[in-house]
Protein backbone atom coordinates (compact mmCIF):
# COMPACT_ATOMS: atom_id res chain seq x y z
CA UNK A 1 0.00 0.00 0.00
CA UNK A 2 3.25 2.50 0.53
CA UNK A 3 4.33 1.67 -2.74
CA UNK A 4 1.06 2.70 -3.88
CA UNK A 5 0.58 5.88 -2.11
CA UNK A 6 4.04 6.69 -2.76
CA UNK A 7 3.07 6.44 -6.63
CA UNK A 8 0.17 8.84 -6.45
CA UNK A 9 1.80 11.46 -4.64
CA UNK A 10 4.78 11.64 -7.31
CA UNK A 11 1.97 13.33 -9.74
CA UNK A 12 0.50 15.48 -6.82
CA UNK A 13 2.23 19.61 -7.95
CA UNK A 14 1.38 22.75 -6.41
CA UNK A 15 2.09 25.71 -5.73
CA UNK A 16 4.39 24.38 -2.90
CA UNK A 17 7.06 21.77 -4.13
CA UNK A 18 5.49 18.80 -2.12
CA UNK A 19 7.86 17.38 0.13
CA UNK A 20 5.26 15.48 1.86
CA UNK A 21 6.71 12.18 3.75
CA UNK A 22 4.89 9.02 3.84
CA UNK A 23 4.82 6.31 6.40
CA UNK A 24 2.81 2.97 7.29
CA UNK A 25 1.85 2.62 10.16
CA UNK A 26 -1.31 -0.11 11.36
CA UNK A 27 -2.50 -0.29 7.75
CA UNK A 28 -2.61 3.05 7.35
CA UNK A 29 -0.27 5.58 5.22
CA UNK A 30 0.56 8.73 7.58
CA UNK A 31 1.18 11.34 5.36
CA UNK A 32 3.43 14.24 6.54
CA UNK A 33 2.65 17.62 4.57
CA UNK A 34 4.95 20.68 4.02
CA UNK A 35 1.98 22.81 5.11
CA UNK A 36 2.18 24.16 8.95
CA UNK A 37 -0.47 24.74 11.73
CA UNK A 38 -0.50 27.56 14.62
CA UNK A 39 1.67 25.40 16.34
CA UNK A 40 4.06 25.43 13.21
CA UNK A 41 4.05 21.59 13.06
CA UNK A 42 3.61 20.19 9.51
CA UNK A 43 -0.52 18.76 9.12
CA UNK A 44 -0.15 15.16 8.73
CA UNK A 45 -3.24 13.28 7.54
CA UNK A 46 -3.64 9.43 6.76
CA UNK A 47 -4.61 6.84 4.14
CA UNK A 48 -5.67 3.61 3.57
CA UNK A 49 -7.42 1.48 0.92
CA UNK A 50 -11.49 0.98 0.85
CA UNK A 51 -13.81 0.30 -1.50
CA UNK A 52 -11.31 0.21 -4.66
CA UNK A 53 -10.06 4.06 -3.60
CA UNK A 54 -8.62 5.94 -0.63
CA UNK A 55 -10.45 7.17 2.76
CA UNK A 56 -7.96 10.02 3.77
CA UNK A 57 -8.58 11.52 7.11
CA UNK A 58 -7.28 13.88 9.87
CA UNK A 59 -7.30 11.02 12.60
CA UNK A 60 -9.45 14.18 14.32
CA UNK A 61 -6.68 16.04 14.96
CA UNK A 62 -8.31 19.53 13.78
CA UNK A 63 -11.38 19.46 16.10
CA UNK A 64 -9.43 17.49 19.05
CA UNK A 65 -7.02 20.45 19.33
CA UNK A 66 -9.46 22.91 18.76
CA UNK A 67 -11.74 21.64 21.54
CA UNK A 68 -8.31 21.44 24.02
CA UNK A 69 -6.90 24.69 22.85
CA UNK A 70 -10.43 26.18 24.66
CA UNK A 71 -12.77 26.47 21.36
CA UNK A 72 -15.18 24.01 21.49
CA UNK A 73 -17.39 23.57 18.42
CA UNK A 74 -20.46 22.89 21.21
CA UNK A 75 -23.26 25.64 20.17
CA UNK A 76 -25.46 25.01 16.89
CA UNK A 77 -24.53 28.27 15.14
CA UNK A 78 -20.70 26.60 15.26
CA UNK A 79 -22.12 23.07 14.03
CA UNK A 80 -23.76 24.58 10.94
CA UNK A 81 -20.72 26.57 10.65
CA UNK A 82 -18.22 23.80 10.33
CA UNK A 83 -21.01 21.89 8.40
CA UNK A 84 -21.26 24.45 5.45
CA UNK A 85 -17.48 24.80 5.50
CA UNK A 86 -16.72 21.36 5.30
CA UNK A 87 -19.15 21.15 2.46
CA UNK A 88 -17.28 24.07 0.64
CA UNK A 89 -14.44 21.01 0.24
CA UNK A 90 -16.35 18.06 -0.33
CA UNK A 91 -15.23 17.06 3.15
CA UNK A 92 -16.86 15.07 5.74
CA UNK A 93 -17.28 14.52 9.46
CA UNK A 94 -16.69 10.23 10.50
CA UNK A 95 -20.23 9.49 12.18
CA UNK A 96 -18.09 8.05 15.49
CA UNK A 97 -15.73 10.42 15.89
CA UNK A 98 -14.69 14.26 15.08
CA UNK A 99 -12.45 13.72 12.13
CA UNK A 100 -12.83 15.09 8.92
CA UNK A 101 -12.61 12.73 6.04
CA UNK A 102 -12.41 12.35 2.59
CA UNK A 103 -12.99 9.37 0.07
CA UNK A 104 -10.81 9.33 -2.91
CA UNK A 105 -10.39 7.39 -6.20
CA UNK A 106 -6.58 6.57 -8.14
CA UNK A 107 -7.81 9.28 -10.58
CA UNK A 108 -8.48 12.15 -7.87
CA UNK A 109 -5.90 11.13 -5.25
CA UNK A 110 -4.44 14.67 -5.62
CA UNK A 111 -7.66 16.48 -5.90
CA UNK A 112 -8.98 15.04 -2.52
CA UNK A 113 -5.68 15.24 -0.47
CA UNK A 114 -5.89 19.12 -1.62
CA UNK A 115 -9.48 19.54 -0.31
CA UNK A 116 -8.44 17.35 2.94
CA UNK A 117 -5.57 19.96 3.63
CA UNK A 118 -7.64 22.98 3.16
CA UNK A 119 -10.43 21.68 5.03
CA UNK A 120 -8.23 21.52 7.62
CA UNK A 121 -6.66 24.71 7.30
CA UNK A 122 -9.77 26.53 7.06
CA UNK A 123 -11.66 24.98 10.25
CA UNK A 124 -8.65 25.81 12.18
CA UNK A 125 -8.47 29.07 10.88
CA UNK A 126 -12.51 29.82 11.05
CA UNK A 127 -13.06 28.86 15.27
CA UNK A 128 -9.58 29.35 16.38
CA UNK A 129 -10.28 32.25 19.18
CA UNK A 130 -7.53 33.85 20.69
CA UNK A 131 -9.91 34.06 23.63
CA UNK A 132 -11.79 31.38 24.61
CA UNK A 133 -14.40 34.01 26.32
CA UNK A 134 -15.09 35.72 22.82
CA UNK A 135 -19.06 35.83 22.35
CA UNK A 136 -19.06 35.16 18.33
CA UNK A 137 -16.62 33.99 15.52
CA UNK A 138 -14.88 36.46 13.33
CA UNK A 139 -16.65 35.21 10.13
CA UNK A 140 -20.39 35.94 12.30
CA UNK A 141 -18.72 39.68 12.33
CA UNK A 142 -17.32 40.07 9.19
CA UNK A 143 -21.34 38.46 8.08
CA UNK A 144 -22.94 41.24 10.22
CA UNK A 145 -20.82 44.56 9.54
CA UNK A 146 -21.24 43.14 5.36
CA UNK A 147 -25.69 43.39 6.60
CA UNK A 148 -24.98 46.46 8.21
CA UNK A 149 -23.04 48.32 5.25
CA UNK A 150 -25.57 46.61 2.60
CA UNK A 151 -23.20 44.54 0.70
CA UNK A 152 -24.83 42.29 -1.62
CA UNK A 153 -22.56 39.12 -1.47
CA UNK A 154 -22.66 35.29 -2.23
CA UNK A 155 -21.55 33.42 0.49
CA UNK A 156 -18.94 30.38 -0.11
CA UNK A 157 -18.07 30.73 -3.51
CA UNK A 158 -15.57 28.32 -5.12
CA UNK A 159 -13.59 28.44 -8.41
CA UNK A 160 -11.54 25.94 -10.10
CA UNK A 161 -8.15 26.92 -10.96
CA UNK A 162 -5.33 27.04 -13.85
CA UNK A 163 -3.93 23.58 -11.79
CA UNK A 164 -7.41 22.06 -11.90
CA UNK A 165 -7.82 22.33 -7.97
CA UNK A 166 -10.69 24.04 -6.49
CA UNK A 167 -10.53 26.71 -3.84
CA UNK A 168 -13.26 28.24 -1.91
CA UNK A 169 -13.77 31.81 -0.60
CA UNK A 170 -15.82 33.03 1.89
CA UNK A 171 -17.76 35.62 -0.16
CA UNK A 172 -18.01 36.83 -3.94
CA UNK A 173 -19.34 40.37 -4.30
CA UNK A 174 -20.65 40.72 -7.95
CA UNK A 175 -19.98 43.34 -10.49
CA UNK A 176 -21.64 46.52 -10.28
CA UNK A 177 -21.96 49.67 -12.59
CA UNK A 178 -19.49 51.33 -10.49
CA UNK A 179 -17.20 48.43 -9.05
CA UNK A 180 -15.82 45.32 -10.55
CA UNK A 181 -16.22 41.71 -9.11
CA UNK A 182 -14.49 41.49 -5.57
CA UNK A 183 -13.68 38.36 -3.58
CA UNK A 184 -13.42 37.91 -0.10
CA UNK A 185 -11.64 36.01 2.60
CA UNK A 186 -12.02 36.54 6.23
CA UNK A 187 -8.94 35.20 8.28
CA UNK A 188 -9.15 34.92 11.61
CA UNK A 189 -5.80 34.09 12.59
CA UNK A 190 -3.34 35.89 10.26
CA UNK A 191 0.33 33.92 9.88
CA UNK A 192 2.21 32.87 6.70
CA UNK A 193 0.39 29.83 6.63
CA UNK A 194 -3.13 31.33 6.12
CA UNK A 195 -1.72 34.19 4.15
CA UNK A 196 0.41 32.03 1.64
CA UNK A 197 -3.10 29.37 1.20
CA UNK A 198 -4.67 32.60 0.06
CA UNK A 199 -2.12 33.92 -2.19
CA UNK A 200 -2.38 30.69 -3.90
CA UNK A 201 -6.10 30.42 -4.28
CA UNK A 202 -5.95 33.89 -5.84
CA UNK A 203 -3.00 33.31 -8.10
CA UNK A 204 -4.62 29.72 -9.62
CA UNK A 205 -8.22 31.38 -10.03
CA UNK A 206 -7.09 34.79 -11.04
CA UNK A 207 -6.99 33.94 -14.65
CA UNK A 208 -10.24 32.09 -14.44
CA UNK A 209 -12.02 35.54 -13.47
CA UNK A 210 -12.49 38.85 -14.72
CA UNK A 211 -9.05 40.70 -15.68
CA UNK A 212 -9.99 43.29 -13.56
CA UNK A 213 -11.65 41.15 -10.48
CA UNK A 214 -10.14 42.24 -6.60
CA UNK A 215 -9.61 40.35 -4.04
CA UNK A 216 -9.81 41.21 -0.50
CA UNK A 217 -8.13 39.68 2.55
CA UNK A 218 -10.46 40.56 6.28
CA UNK A 219 -7.77 40.64 8.68
CA UNK A 220 -8.90 40.11 12.42
CA UNK A 221 -6.77 42.17 14.54
CA UNK A 222 -8.49 42.29 17.24
CA UNK A 223 -7.02 39.96 19.93
CA UNK A 224 -3.85 39.79 18.51
CA UNK A 225 -1.18 41.64 16.17
CA UNK A 226 -1.11 40.59 12.68
CA UNK A 227 2.46 39.32 11.69
CA UNK A 228 4.72 41.61 9.81
CA UNK A 229 5.21 40.95 6.28
CA UNK A 230 1.55 39.28 5.84
CA UNK A 231 -0.09 42.62 4.48
CA UNK A 232 2.92 43.31 2.11
CA UNK A 233 2.97 39.29 0.98
CA UNK A 234 -0.72 40.01 -0.05
CA UNK A 235 -0.06 43.44 -1.65
CA UNK A 236 2.40 41.94 -3.38
CA UNK A 237 -0.03 39.65 -4.99
CA UNK A 238 -2.32 41.73 -5.75
CA UNK A 239 -4.98 40.90 -2.61
CA UNK A 240 -5.87 43.95 -0.66
CA UNK A 241 -5.34 43.25 3.01
CA UNK A 242 -8.07 45.03 5.08
CA UNK A 243 -6.92 45.25 9.06
CA UNK A 244 -10.89 44.59 10.63
CA UNK A 245 -10.04 47.67 12.58
CA UNK A 246 -9.72 49.69 9.51
CA UNK A 247 -13.04 47.52 7.62
CA UNK A 248 -14.41 51.17 7.10
CA UNK A 249 -11.99 52.36 4.75
CA UNK A 250 -13.12 49.25 2.25
CA UNK A 251 -16.68 50.27 3.13
CA UNK A 252 -17.67 52.22 -0.11
CA UNK A 253 -15.80 49.95 -2.66
CA UNK A 254 -17.70 47.24 -1.55
CA UNK A 255 -21.27 48.50 -1.33
CA UNK A 256 -21.41 49.95 -4.50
Amino acid sequence: MLAEVQELMQSYVTWLQDQSTLREIDGWVEITTPYLDRHNDCLQIYARPENGGFLLTDDAYTITDLETSGSPLDTSKRKALLQLTLNGFGVQLSRDRPALQIHASPDNFPLRKHSLIQAMLAVNDLFYLAQPTVASLFYEDVVAWLAEAEVRYLPTVSFTGTSGYLHRFDFGIPKSNKQPERILKAINFPSRNTTESLIHAWSDTRTSRPTDARAYALLNDGFHKIPSGVPEALNSYGITPVPWKQRETVREELAT
